[in-house]
């Protein structure tokens, strides 16, 4: 998804930095991945910069175009990169800007996804709507 042009340098300084306030077990799990380089241009190009983009374009986008583009990002989560990730969504640093007139519900959308863990498949098969009751003649 690559519907908006922030720069990846920022993003990857503020993970950073996040990096470093993370809890012991998660930054030591962090760490050892994001001072790898393919881990760090894949998490930066996978998870960050389209949650970045959903963030940025949420708060103008109608309903349709937003769940169309949180249907087309399919990342899982490990309970670290949650924790690096999830301070985008609430206001906390680099983005606040852009996270200050995002709805609170599609805020919340957001960071259900973010708990959404690798190899849960019930997070990636949406729900269908019901059908519609036939009329009683």
């Amino acid at each position: 998804m690559k519907l908006f042009s922030f720069p990846a340098a920022a993003l990857e300084k503020a993970i950073h930095k996040r990096l470093l306030t993370l809890a012991p077990p998660h930054r030591e799990w962090f760490a050892e991945r994001w001072q790898q380089k393919p881990y760090r241009k894949a998490f930066i190009e996978r998870k960050a910069m389209p949650l970045v983009t959903l963030v940025a374009k949420g708060k103008t986008w109608d309903e349709a175009t937003f769940s169309e583009a949180l249907a087309e990002w399919d990342a899982a989560f490990y309970e670290a990169e949650t924790e690096v990730l999830s301070p985008l969504v609430q206001g906390d640093g680099l983005i606040q800007l852009m996270q200050k007139n995002l709805p609170p519900e599609r805020a919340a959308v957001l960071l259900e996804r973010l708990r959404r863990r690798p190899g849960d498949v019930s997070a990636a098969t949406p729900v269908p709507a019901p059908a519609p009751a036939a009329p009683n003649d």
